[in-house]
């Protein structure tokens, strides 16, 4: 009697310890699983991620594509008389014009007002359509300026050039934005800040 009860304790307990052992295996298994799935440099499996040497899987919620910036296009703007500031800070930054980007109809009127002082409001040779009048307001004083040809202007402020104080105005059709475009490469090797800006104010046309 002894040597049997002696027995199914021996077979008791050796049936806890597998039962213990397995559900400690299974507990490390659930532990240890992966939460994702990754693959090698090279591999080709997936869009890169921001870990070195790793490419997120697609079906990852993290594979969602990035959306693109959006550029922030002008509208034509209403009527036929239009007013640009000219201003020592305002929302694109520091010595700008605004609106910096405007695009009007052929023959508008442009009303460059200084409310800063210390301005001027000149068109930059070889940024204007060919044909078109060119510009050059006195410093602190309003010009205003018809424009009849159609194309893309750029203009500046001749004392803040450096400063990469520019505006630019289309008018009807872009007809010279390849001419213009390939101006201001050479007149952004002027600018000693705002070195993006003539950029960013073309792509907003």
């Amino acid at each position: 009697m002894k040597i049997k009860i002696t027995l199914s304790f021996f077979l008791l307990s050796f049936s806890f310890l597998v039962l213990a052992s397995d559900m400690r295996e299974s507990a490390i298994e659930e532990r240890i699983k992966p939460t994702g799935s990754v693959c090698m440099k090279g591999d080709g499996c997936g869009i890169k991620s921001a870990g070195p040497g790793y490419k997120v899987n697609p079906s990852s919620s993290m594979a969602a594509p990035m959306a693109e910036p959006t550029v922030n296009k002008v509208a034509l703007s209403e009527g036929s008389e239009h007013e640009v500031k000219m201003l020592n800070s305002g929302a694109d930054g520091i010595m700008i014009f605004e609106p910096a980007v405007i695009k009007v109809s052929k023959g508008d009127t442009i009303h460059f007002k200084a409310v800063d002082m210390s301005h001027n409001s000149a068109s930059i040779e070889g940024m204007i359509p060919d044909g078109a009048q060119s510009w050059n307001g006195t410093i602190n004083q309003d010009i205003s300026v018809t424009l009849d040809q159609e194309g893309v202007y750029v203009y500046q402020c001749s004392p803040h050039a450096m400063m990469a104080m520019v505006g630019v105005i289309q008018v009807g059709e872009a007809v010279n934005m390849d001419a213009v475009v390939s101006a201001a490469d050479d007149k952004k090797s002027g600018f000693i800040s705002n070195t993006d800006r003539l950029d960013e104010y073309l792509s907003r046309l």
